[in-house]
This record gives C-alpha cells, structure tokens and sequence, in this order.
C-alpha cells in the first residue's frame, strides 16, 4: 500500500492540537510536536507522530506526566544534574540542553545528566540544538527498566535497553549529526515494520525462543523477542557503558526490571558538551573541521552514482525532500492517529493525499 504524504505545517498543527486536548498547556504542545514532526522530516519516522498514540497511552496510565518543570537535582558549575519529574522527555531535553549551552559557555564545557525524562525522542535532536550553538557534544542513553529490548552479545533474550549515542559538531554547511542505537536496529522500526506488514531484514532480532526471525509480530508474542546489538561485541559493549553513564553516573540507574521506576518509560541521558573557543579556538577548530570534511569527502565512491556522506547529510537531504513533498505516513499509523483524534474529540487530519 502505498503512503500518504502529508505537509509538514499540517502534521505538526494535528500534533500540537493532540497534545493540548490531552491536557499539555504552554509550549509543550508546541515542543512535543515540533520535535516529532522534525524526527518525520529528518527520515527517523520510528521516533517521529508514531509515537503519539504511545504517549498519549503512557500520559493516561500515569507513566508519564505533562506540564512538568524540568529541576536541577545537582548543580557544580560547568556539572549539573537535571529531574525531569516524570514528565515528557522532549520538555526535559530542551531544557537541559540550554543549560547545557550556558553552562559550557561560561566553564568552557559542560557535563550535564538527566533523569527521570519521558522517552527523549530522536537524540540527535539535542547534538543538533548544541551543534547550532556552536558546540561539539556526545550523548549516551539508556532507560530505567522499561525499555529492555536488546540481548547481550552472546545472549539470548531482553537484557539491554536500545541505548543510542549521538555526536554533534557544526560543520561548513550545517550541524554534523551522528545519531545511531547501539541496538541493530530501534524497537520503532520494528514497530513501523509491523505497520507497514513488512519484514525485518536479516540479522538484527531473535525470536522469543532465541532463534533469529524477520517476522516483527515474533517481537510482540510471548515470550517477546530481542533485538540483537550492532556490530556483536561492539554494540553490546557501548550500550553496556551507555548503562554505567547515562544510568549509574545520573542516578537515574542502568536498566534492571527491579528499579523503582521500571514500571514506566523512563530515558537517563548523559551530555558532555565542549565549547571550541576555550580549546583551540573557534576558528581554528571550525577551518579543521572543514578540511577533515574536504578530506573525506574527496575518496572516491565505490559505484558510479555512489557518494561519500558526511554524518547528518541524508538527514539533510531527507529534510528538503519532504518539506517539498510532504511527509509519508501509512496507512496504519494514521488510523492509529485517527483513533487517537477521536478519542479526544479533535478533528482529523484533513486532506490526506495517496502519494
């Protein structure tokens, strides 16, 4: 079946409309849906509107928590420790990463933890608003207990959460974005196949009995399958420090079905921000990074149409296509949506288009 493309200004005024009968107030409907339309624009559809009827369900089960404050639990200067109070983790997340770009400002860098935020969304949004800043960071994640999707290398079943590490820099023509889960592949994606009744390729989950599958319903049954980590040892043993840092560093704890706050979805995050000015100098660093850019790209590609990318650039690239185009939703997530609409007595999206 083939998707429906939707104008980026409409998704994002059915988005915020959601999020402000559900009972967000402020700018929270505002941030809540630009942040996920954004995740659509950039091409991470697993954390883009996919997520709303997952939020909303979360919000009425009292697992997450709408018009929280963000509270900074630990505050030493350049370190500092930020609550999130439960409540939605794109809230928590903004507000963290201005402080973040004070506080690396004014010390030259910053080390800033969160915990107890609702599910952050697509992290390389936060490397994006740093990098935008003018700074240079690296981001670690993890959940409390919630989100245990992953097995370990080795393993055989959920020990992990999907853990993802992002990295920002500004670079000559924009941000320079690494965003990637230390799982093969986001539990979103799976979620997506499933809508989409699409298989999963080869080699990134097992089935409940531990035997590898392509079929993402296997995920969902019982006993629930795992997602394997990337790269074997290597992604097992990133995530596993994923845990120590975002987990154990902020308080928030690495993943375990025994922590308190296991019982909902709960995202730690640990930012490490650097200012360039206080190293090398803004300049300085900003023409390296533009040779390191001109350097790489200059290797020849494999195929004929074949291009070396810089991190962040499909991203880019992505993003103009569908502001121009629309963004592509199936059919499934939008009755998903739809549901979600009508349940709070809003109006559905109008005008969807077959693409």
């Amino acid at each position: 079946m083939k998707p429906h493309h939707i104008a980026a200004s409409a998704l994002d005024a059915w988005v915020r409309a959601i999020f402000t009968a559900a009972g967000s107030t402020g700018d929270e409907p505002a941030i809540m849906a630009e942040h996920l339309v954004t995740a659509n624009l950039m091409g991470h559809d697993s954390h883009g509107v996919i997520r709303v009827p997952k939020y909303i369900a979360w919000l009425r089960a009292g697992e997450v928590l709408a018009n929280r404050t963000p509270t900074i639990a630990i505050d030493s200067g350049a370190l500092a420790v930020i609550d999130g109070n439960f409540g939605y983790g794109q809230v928590t997340g903004r507000f963290a990463m201005d402080l973040a770009i004070a506080r690396a400002r004014a010390h030259g860098m910053a080390v800033i933890g969160i915990r107890n935020a609702g599910h952050l969304g697509r992290i390389g949004a936060w490397a994006e608003q740093l990098a935008l800043a003018g700074l240079v960071s690296v981001h670690f994640v993890n959940t409390s207990g919630y989100g245990i999707l992953v097995a370990p290398h080795g393993g055989s079943d959920r020990r992990l959460s999907a853990n993802p590490v992002a990295a920002g820099a500004p670079g000559p023509h924009g941000p320079l974005v690494l965003d990637i889960a230390t799982s093969a592949t986001a539990e979103g994606k799976i979620q997506l196949a499933r809508n989409k009744r699409e298989r999963l390729p080869e080699g990134i989950m097992l089935d409940g009995a531990g035997q590898p599958t392509r079929d993402p319903e296997k995920f969902y049954a019982t006993p629930p399958g795992a997602i394997l980590p990337f790269g074997a040892h290597k992604g097992s043993g990133l995530s596993f420090f994923c845990e120590i840092l975002a987990g154990s560093l902020t308080g928030g704890a690495s993943s375990h079905p025994a922590n308190p706050t296991a019982h909902r979805l709960v995202n730690n995050m640990m930012t490490i921000a650097f200012n360039p000015e206080a190293l090398s100098g803004a300049q300085n660093v900003a023409a390296d990074i533009t040779r390191l850019c001109t350097w790489v790209q200059a290797s020849p590609p494999i195929g004929a149409d074949g291009a070396v990318l810089l991190p962040g650039e499909i991203e880019s690239r992505t993003r103009d296509t569908r502001l121009r185009d629309g963004i592509p939703l199936d059919g499934e997530t939008l009755r998903q949506l739809d549901a979600v609409s009508k349940d709070l007595d809003i109006p559905l999206l109008p005008a969807v288009e077959d693409a």
